[in-house]
């Protein structure tokens, strides 16, 4: 069992898979975000607070969590393409402010 610092996890976590902590908090990635599983928050949007950064947190698949990972591979490339398209955006106008001015 492999366990994760907050930050890593949210690095890892892939859609339609839960993280849950060793007193039994969980959540799922979804589509939608990163969800409570448990609680009286269940079904809520994780909001991102001080003491979810001293938690260790184990990665996991379970049956209701697969049902959710349908289409994860379209997902996740949709992701990549998106953050791909960013970065060259950034690099472009990198490149456009370090040029040197035309000389007429």
């Amino acid at each position: 069992m492999k366990w994760y610092t907050f930050g890593q996890m949210l690095m890892q976590i892939r859609i339609g898979q839960k993280a849950a902590t060793p007193d039994g908090r969980t959540v799922l990635r979804t589509s939608k975000g990163l969800l409570w599983q448990n609680g009286r928050s269940a079904g809520a949007a994780v909001e991102i607070k001080d003491y979810l950064f001293s938690d260790i947190w184990n990665i996991f698949e379970d049956d209701e969590s697969l049902q959710e990972s349908a289409g994860r591979e379209e997902l996740e490339q949709r992701e990549r393409e998106m953050l791909a398209n960013q970065y060259e955006e950034i690099r472009w106008e990198f490149l456009q402010a370090k040029r040197p001015p035309d000389r007429e």
